[in-house]
């Protein structure tokens, strides 16, 4: 299996997060935060849109100007050692022309992308012309994570109606970019949820190996916010960390599950609420305290 360098892998990674806001905290790079956290990274953002949002829906968006993203990537890089970048909501042309550029002159040893395109609630996020900017982005990306809608519109073609099909479309992103594609099947209505690491290259596994399939029961909860831009946060954190794909859409795959499953618990908003990104550290602290609890108690 193909590693990254020894020389580049961290024990607490430093996560470069470059997406839009949520100020109701589910995603964005309030998600990405508490991702790279959870997956025991220490994490930095850089802010491309401002987005006034909830768990109902997507109301407007501000996209600062380019001068400014340039001075908040440049500070970062300046400054910081950089494990991995995980790339989010990218506006307009404009902007992801200044994201390109950026990591043409840092070259940072790991780049996940999450093409964000669409909302869960339907809203857009990313203007139609930029379209053909952000096909070619994922080139400079080692993993890119689309969900089965972006999927499409990346191989021009309609979305997927079910896993096989999916898979299809994965292998012709992977061929056409050189990059790495993990299909996501949330969208599909099975009674799991399927995903997997695409890669015509041989670099997840075997040289013969280009899928490697990544299966859980699904959860039944609405609240799935920011699920994408959490997955992908969390697989750059590990993927920093371990240098094994494989492995970190496996330990990402298993706790985004956990927060799926706890959701529920968190009650925020009225809609599509978030994840529950700190279960797994709050019910470890819990059992902690109640385990110091009883040997205090004990004579």
């Amino acid at each position: 299996m193909v590693l990254l360098e020894a020389s580049t892998l961290h024990r607490i990674p430093r996560v470069l997060s470059i997406a839009g806001t949520d100020p109701t905290g589910g995603a964005g790079i309030q998600a990405d935060l508490k991702s790279i956290a959870a997956m025991g990274g220490y994490g930095m953002a850089v802010v491309t849109s401002l987005v006034a949002q909830n768990t109902l829906g997507v109301r407007s968006v501000h996209t600062p100007p380019a001068h400014f993203l340039i001075e908040q990537l440049e500070a970062v890089s300046d400054d910081v050692t950089i494990d991995a970048v995980k790339i989010g909501m990218l506006t307009d042309a404009g902007t992801i022309a200044v994201v390109r550029d950026w990591l043409r002159q840092v070259h940072p040893p790991l780049v996940v992308l999450d093409p964000v395109m669409v909302a869960s609630s339907g809203d857009r996020l990313l203007a139609a012309y930029a379209e053909t900017a952000l096909r070619e982005l994922v080139s400079q990306a080692d993993l890119v994570t689309p969900n089965l809608p972006e999927l499409a519109v990346l191989v021009d073609e309609p979305v997927a109606e079910d896993w096989p099909a999916a898979i299809e479309q994965g292998k012709k992103l992977s061929t056409a970019s050189g990059t790495i594609v993990l299909v996501k099947g949330g969208h599909l209505s099975t009674e799991s949820s399927p995903d997997a690491l695409v890669d015509v290259t041989g670099r997840i596994g075997r040289a013969s190996e280009s899928v490697v399939e990544f299966i859980h029961p699904r959860v039944a909860t609405k609240n799935t916010h920011g699920t994408g831009c959490s997955l992908s946060s969390a697989v750059a954190t590990v993927m920093a960390r371990t240098g094994d794909w494989v492995g970190a859409v496996r330990q990402a795959k298993s706790w985004l599950q956990d927060a799926l499953t706890h959701a529920d618990e968190l009650e925020v908003g009225h809609g599509n609420g978030p994840i529950n990104h700190f279960h797994q550290l709050w019910a470890a602290a819990a059992a902690h305290s109640l385990q110091h609890n009883q040997d205090s108690s004990t004579p």
